[in-house]
């Protein structure tokens, strides 16, 4: 019988052979938590030939850690040679920052560990607008493209084709018909229902643009699943923008979950240098471009050390730092370093078991922990995924409040009223594991009850979720919740 003719024979009995395989090869050697692999354990046993595929193509990690390994090298090469004059500035402005305030060092260690962790750089010298209010958020920001002179680099996960969207685009093709220099950068699969004719108007005046992965790439291979969630836009090298709106008309709450709450800061300063190379990194990933050494995207970091007082870093985590993911270290400093209260909005609840045992020990150790998420879910299986964690931190003196007045997507956390996180980060393993994230962390007393402002108006269009009312769910919600706390962070 020869090989082909053998193969046919024993399809089956090969396919299960396989699902062996990797079941061994999820317990052995990658890097997953036990309910993952029980879950794909499941997935395999039952559905054994659809089972193969879909691990193949969404649930397995070690194709991933490899083929972003390359990504991640080159990044820390490129950043550290175009950085590497303002690295040594910065650390003394750590050392002159501790000398003159010693006060200061408990936030000098985080942001050190960051640094350390392979998050951008600490700068002490910016001033950050904290945007809370969606029309406020898309005033600012397409005035600022407008106004734009020489360069604009835009990163974001989804842009719709509507009236914003298009607006949008129109702005970038009028900077492009003017000499701005404009790149543009969406995740393929945040493109899908993207503004396909503007792109093309675009791109006919001259405006560069990239999926963050092809489409082939996404149709064909396993990095479907490693999505670009940065929100990031940067605008002649002296504004950034860092937060969670995407761009769609029901971001401003035109949509089919009414009113919209984000998040989103503003910054100038010399933090808009990391921001500048993250996007560049990301398109030479992205298109095999190198602009990274053009130093047109860096103005001397000289003239903006004075625009403010408040001190940030940004923190970039990805599939590609996956074995010490930046962004699970940041919530678990900063879950560890309250001491009083903890504030978080977040629209999807799914932490691992690191983020987990930590946010549940702070409350055990008597700070306020107090978590905002959506009373709908945009999401089949977010809503009781939700649910699920939402009770077992409760169980621990976690408080939990369910947000009515519209759609929560706000990815927010502040501790102390000090240390502030804006960004893309949803506080699930998604985004610790799966997607490519950027966060805002701010160091920052005036942010910081900004902030807390804000979460306190919030909670008066929340009620407060409880343990009785998670153990009221009827028979057919306890299965979906069960399903839902094994599926969610996967998808």
């Amino acid at each position: 019988m020869d090989i082909i003719g053998f193969i046919i024979d024993n399809i089956l009995l090969l396919i299960l052979l396989a699902d062996v395989f990797l079941i061994l090869v999820m317990v052995f050697w990658e890097r997953n938590d036990p309910q993952t692999v029980l879950l794909w354990i499941i997935v395999l046993g039952v559905i054994p030939i659809v089972g193969f595929f879909l691990y193949l193509f969404l649930g397995q990690s070690f194709y991933s850690e490899r083929a972003f390994r390359n990504k991640a090298a080159k990044d820390r090469e490129f950043e550290d040679a175009i950085l590497a004059e303002v690295k040594e500035s910065v650390s003394k402005i750590m050392d002159n920052e501790l000398a003159e305030h010693p006060e200061n060092g408990k936030k000098l260690r985080f942001a050190n560990a960051m640094t350390k962790a392979g998050s951008e750089l600490y700068t002490n010298s910016n001033d950050v607008r904290f945007m809370s209010e969606s029309q406020t958020y898309f005033d600012n920001l397409l005035k600022d493209l407008a106004d734009a002179k020489e360069t604009i680099n835009f990163e974001y996960y989804i842009i719709r084709n509507d009236e914003v969207s298009n607006r949008l685009m129109d702005i970038l093709t009028d900077r492009v018909k003017n000499g701005v220099e404009v790149r543009l950068m969406i995740d393929a699969i945040g493109n899908n229902k993207g503004p396909k004719k503007k792109i093309r108007e675009f791109k006919a005046a001259g405006g560069k643009f990239s999926l963050f992965h092809s489409t082939a790439t996404c149709l064909l291979s396993p990095r479907k699943n490693n999505r670009n969630h940065r929100k990031i836009a940067v605008i002649d090298g002296t504004v950034a923008y860092v937060g969670g709106f995407n761009i769609g008309d029901e971001y401003l709450g035109k949509g089919p979950l009414g009113f919209w709450r984000d998040s989103a800061v503003r910054i100038e300063g010399p933090e808009v240098l990391d921001a500048q190379v993250r996007f560049l990194v990301d398109w030479r990933y992205a298109t095999d471009e190198n602009a990274v050494f053009e130093m047109k995207f860096y103005p001397d970091i000289m003239k903006m050390v004075s625009k403010g007082e408040d001190s940030i870093q940004l923190i970039s985590g990805g599939p590609d730092v996956a074995y010490f993911n930046p962004i699970q270290l940041q919530y678990l400093n900063m879950f560890l370093s309250a001491e009083k209260t903890l504030y978080i909005h977040t629209p999807y609840l799914g932490p691992d078991a690191a983020l987990l045992e930590t946010l549940r020990n702070s409350a055990l150790l008597g700070v306020d922990v107090r978590v905002i998420i959506p009373d709908v879910g945009d999401h089949p299986f977010v809503y009781w995924a939700n649910r699920y964690y939402a009770n077992t931190l409760m169980e621990h003196g976690v408080k939990i409040y369910e947000f009515h007045n519209g759609f929560v997507h706000s990815k927010t956390m502040v501790a102390d009223g000090y240390y502030c996180s804006v960004g893309s980060a949803n506080l699930d393993e998604r985004s610790v594991k799966l997607n490519f994230e950027t966060n805002a962390m701010i160091y920052s007393s005036r942010i910081g009850k900004e902030m807390d402002d804000a979460f306190m108006k919030d909670l008066e269009r929340c009620t407060e979720y409880t343990r009785e009312m998670y153990a009221q769910r009827t028979f057919f919600q306890r299965f979906k919740t069960g399903i839902s706390r094994l599926v969610a962070g996967q998808l």
